[in-house]
């Protein structure tokens, strides 16, 4: 099982997020397990560009991701393409156990790219790189 972690601009985002989107907890948590579980725990292949690699921020330990098909029923009849966006950092370890710390959601009628500061500074303080 993947330990979760969530740093404090990310609770911000989601909270503001929820309050547009009242299933977005739920539709979280089913993210968590359909997608992220499925595919880091039994190594199940996910549809075409589900995951993305956020280019400049990976290393030989760690992953920066973005999840692109996220589903939320608060914005009917659009599945999996609802535009919103959660960028994460995975970390490996040797025991084959990781750690997933979520750093941003957003919405992207609000803003079209993820905050790379925000990312890069989370890298350079748990000193990743």
């Amino acid at each position: 099982m993947p330990n979760y972690f969530f740093i404090a601009e990310f609770e911000k985002d989601f909270k503001k997020l929820e309050k547009r989107f009242r299933t977005l907890k739920d539709d979280f948590e089913n993210m968590k397990r359909s997608l992220l579980e499925v595919h880091y725990l039994k190594n199940t292949p996910l549809p075409a560009n589900a995951l993305v690699d956020i280019k400049g921020c990976c290393g030989e330990k760690y992953k920066s991701q973005k999840v692109r098909k996220f589903a939320c029923k608060s914005l009917k009849n659009l599945g999996n393409r609802s535009g919103i966006r959660i960028v994460f950092v995975i970390e490996f370890s040797k025991n084959k156990d990781f750690k997933i710390t979520f750093i941003e959601i957003y919405y992207k009628g609000d803003k079209e790219n993820e905050d790379r500061a925000r990312l890069l500074n989370f890298i350079n303080s748990k000193k990743l790189i």
